[in-house]
């Protein structure tokens, strides 16, 4: 029994060195933007995404990769050959110019490399109407990182964040995970603050996550930035990559570096 315990875990010991082994190429690769690659200091994706338990035979949702897909260039090539990889993308239809503009050029990152994007399945994410980012129950693992506050902004409040979460936890199989990282406002601040500075409450993200139903699982300080106190003129986005405040204080913003970020585990019960 000892020895078939022993065979046992140095199995499953050469799959998660395997793994690590894949997620490190995805990191390494050459398909990654340059300008993606100086974010990995402050973004921790290999710490991050192991947080997560993410493993290269999973169903995996990525929820808003923006433009740019700065997760998608790991995702998808590490998903690629064992996993299935979603990206529930702005809803082709929007008459939102960014909307539209974000997914044209995600549209383009993706057909300019079909060697690396070729499996990357596009579905629709526009709470609080189009919901179905996989087919119900199909998911190992759903992230979404800094979006819960598009959510919350704009009049969206709790009825917009509630929905979306749903969404995650009908496309989640029961034992699934969802990741969550976003811009944490201080505890002290008051929740007017989520309006407009696109920082939210870390107790208010997990009291909506588990109202549809999951269960908090682990926190981590992966993400967190003690140098942001949350409190600067045009809210996160003062702060890099954005620096939407030009050469003001440009240099006590880039000292200040990226956002504080919770990073947040649940799981959807069951299994």
């Amino acid at each position: 029994m000892k020895q078939l315990i022993a065979a046992v875990a140095l199995v499953l010991s050469f799959s998660a060195a395997a793994a690590d082994t894949e997620l490190q190429q995805a990191l390494a690769g050459s398909h990654r933007e340059p300008a993606n690659v100086a974010r990995d200091g402050f973004r921790h994706p290999a710490e991050t995404l192991a947080f997560f338990g993410l493993k290269p035979n999973q169903t995996v949702v990525e929820i808003w990769p923006g433009g740019g897909g700065w997760y998608t260039e790991i995702l998808a090539p590490y998903l690629k050959a064992n996993g299935k990889f979603y990206a529930a993308h702005f809803d082709p239809n929007s008459t939102s110019d960014y909307y539209k503009k974000n997914l044209a050029a995600y549209q383009a990152k993706l057909a300019a490399k079909p060697e690396i994007y070729g499996k990357v399945e596009l579905t629709v994410f526009n709470p609080p109407t189009q919901l179905a980012v996989a087919p119900a129950g199909s998911a190992d693992l759903v992230l979404t990182f800094r979006n819960v506050h598009n959510w919350w902004m704009r009049g969206g409040g709790d009825a917009n964040v509630q929905a979306s979460f749903k969404a995650m936890f009908t496309a989640l199989k029961p034992g699934g995970v969802l990741g969550v990282v976003e811009h944490r406002l201080p505890a002290a601040r008051p929740d007017s603050d989520q309006e407009k500075s696109g920082y939210m409450h870390e107790a208010y993200v997990i009291k909506m996550a588990e109202s549809v139903g999951f269960k908090l699982a682990a926190k981590s300080e992966i993400n967190a930035n003690s140098k942001d106190n949350a409190d600067h003129e045009n809210g996160v986005w003062a702060l890099p990559p954005t620096l939407t405040n030009g050469d003001k204080d440009r240099e006590k913003y880039l000292a200040i570096g990226e956002s504080d970020r919770m990073t947040l585990k649940f799981v959807k019960p069951g299994k």
